[in-house]
């Protein structure tokens, strides 16, 4: 069981940037850095980094806590592959916490919130959460802009994440804001998500199909004309 007092490393590598937290004596300390493909170039030299400004070792932490997706599925994977690596050499739990979980408290204690991410091929991944009682109103999901609806039953809400950047009409008003490390210790010391081995850590796909082939590539572009 952890607490307030607990140390925790976080990983989130499932955009462009790699961000990493080290929570400790109830302050989280980050790196947030735009490194594109790179994140297998930085990341173990980041977390060193971040270990040795706050004269800490792994083997003082309590668990592991890393984005368990949606998102990226290359960068999800080296976040995985570093965590439960770490959580092996160390005897650590790890804590998966799902991406879009992470977005949606960005916008705490409302009753509708759309969390909603850039999933690259015209497509968005997305979930609906009423966050004043930390549940989910949908199922994680991927999909066009315009086949997001509001849940049943509600008639307004709110939005957030980086889909609110992008150039498209979604049913809510949002914000472009997407979570830091802060965020991921935060929801970690809640309890609402399980520890588990390295051997049992898991991530979330919801797309079956990384990538287009040619085809279907100049399929999509002749119907947007």
């Amino acid at each position: 069981m952890l607490s307030t007092s607990s140390s925790l490393l976080i990983i989130d590598t499932s955009t462009n940037y790699l961000s990493l937290g080290l929570y400790q004596n109830n302050t989280t300390h980050s790196i947030y850095e735009a490194v594109g493909t790179k994140q297998s170039d930085y990341i173990l030299p980041r977390i060193q980094q971040l270990l040795q400004q706050h004269q800490t070792t792994l083997s003082k932490l309590k668990a592991i806590v890393y984005a368990q997706g949606p998102g990226a599925f290359t960068g999800l994977r080296i976040g995985l592959g570093v965590a439960t690596g770490l959580g092996l050499a160390t005897d650590l739990p790890l804590i998966g916490i799902p991406c879009l979980d992470a977005v949606a408290a960005l916008k705490p204690a409302q009753p509708c919130v759309l969390a909603a991410t850039d999933a690259r091929m015209n497509e968005l991944f997305f979930a609906w959460y009423n966050t004043l009682n930390h549940t989910r109103l949908s199922d994680y999901q991927v999909g066009s802009a315009n086949s997001i609806q509001l849940p049943d039953g509600n008639l307004e809400g709110i939005g957030v994440g980086n889909a609110f950047g992008l150039n498209i009409d979604l049913p809510v008003a949002g914000e472009n804001l997407m979570p830091t490390a802060e965020i991921y210790a935060e929801l970690a010391l809640t309890g609402r998500y399980p520890l588990t081995d390295s051997a049992h850590a898991s991530l979330h796909y919801v797309r079956n199909k990384i990538a287009l082939t040619a085809a279907e590539q100049a399929a999509r572009k002749a119907e947007r004309g």
